[in-house]
């Protein structure tokens, strides 16, 4: 057998639709081949199909793509980063994984990638995945991998606090630590308070979501995210004082970043991993910033990031495991089934609550 069944994406704002005939990939040096059994859909694959989001060709890393560039764009494109499969096959210097291991992983957002989830069968980077453990369900493990390393990138290279694996982690103070979480109701938001909480950070701040929810994540304070921005500003004020030097903001737009960057001390030079790079805050609303301040995007790949992920992704069975890192909501949907897969896509464009969908390959 060498084709297979695949959602593609043929034109930029157009469906997604099915083809029989796709071919199946063999993995490279230090690859894997799975069969692919979930693929989980992030906010981000409505941009990729709607926007060109990750797969312009000319930028790295890839961006949305303007109406007169989606020519340049990398067509048929299969989406989802989210992977859960069995491995059928092992590419050359492959060690310590066997054929029938259960892996989740994050694919690749570079041109040509053959890792990505709506297809039958895909390869996966053996510094890109981690094995499941028992206990866990493939469901749970495909909550994670875009979102947990998005959280890792943000808080360990972005915010510049260190890992809790390296070797600077011996000298940070991490119990005297503050960082601020706003959207923790977002999938990011809720992995960026369990890192933070197994790196052992003293005081997890966090702004919206279930409180309930985060607090079992490791929230050490919630604060409501209504009454408005003054009103929430004075209340993260009333918790970290003029302190605050870490942020990570994982849902609002530039226009409404202030909020997130205001949080930061006065006094001493903070910064703010976003998830939105849509452009500059408005400085003009920023008020009292002497020490000045730090705005860092964020671009959770692991094929970026490639050392962090190396470390990262060769202890996240032992942090599922231990329940150090705790799988998200999920609902289930089955079969490669084009309607299905554009009605998920269509609900996050449409901004609509949609709760992570795993597609059951």
């Amino acid at each position: 057998m060498t084709t297979q069944k695949a959602l593609l994406l043929t034109e930029i704002g157009a469906p997604l639709s099915l083809t029989h005939d796709w071919p199946i990939p063999s993995p490279s040096t230090a690859q894997v081949q799975v069969k692919v059994l979930i693929a989980g859909i992030n906010p981000h694959d409505a941009k990729s199909r709607d926007w060109g989001l990750f797969i312009r060709l000319d930028r790295s890393p890839p961006v949305i793509a303007s109406p007169d560039e989606r020519a340049a764009v990398d067509l048929p494109n299969i989406l989802t980063h989210d992977v859960v499969g069995k491995i059928t096959k092992l590419g050359p210097g492959v060690t310590g994984l066997r054929i029938g291991d259960r892996v989740t992983f994050q694919a690749s957002f570079w041109k040509g990638s053959k890792q990505n989830g709506l297809q039958e069968y895909a390869v996966a980077d053996v510094g890109a995945l981690s094995k499941i453990p028992e206990g866990i369900s493939d469901d749970e493990a495909a909550t994670l991998p875009t979102t947990v390393f998005t959280s890792v990138t943000a808080l360990f290279h972005n915010l510049a606090i260190p890992a809790p694996w390296s070797e600077a982690a011996r000298d940070f103070d991490y119990a005297g630590a503050s960082v601020l979480v706003v959207g923790g109701g977002s999938s990011c938001g809720q992995t960026g308070v369990q890192l933070a909480a197994l790196a052992g950070i003293g005081r997890i701040v966090v702004v919206g979501g279930d409180e309930s929810t985060l607090r079992s994540f490791g929230a050490t304070h919630f604060v409501d995210r209504h009454g408005g921005e003054d009103v929430v500003l004075g209340r993260i004020r009333d918790i970290v004082g003029d302190e605050l030097v870490y942020a990570y903001d994982t849902v609002n737009v530039p226009e409404n970043q202030v909020l997130t960057v205001n949080a930061l001390s006065g006094t001493k030079k903070g910064v703010m991993a976003r998830l939105l790079p849509m452009g500059p805050i408005d400085e003009s609303k920023v008020l009292g910033k002497e020490a000045g301040f730090e705005v860092s995007d964020v671009f959770g790949s692991s094929h970026i990031h490639t050392g962090l992920a190396a470390e990262f992704w060769g202890r996240l069975e032992g942090y599922l495991e231990q329940g150090s890192i705790k799988p998200l909501d999920f609902v289930v949907k089955e079969g490669l089934d084009a309607d299905v897969v554009n009605g998920v896509l269509d609900d996050y464009r449409d901004h609509k609550k949609v709760t992570r969908t795993n597609i059951h390959v």
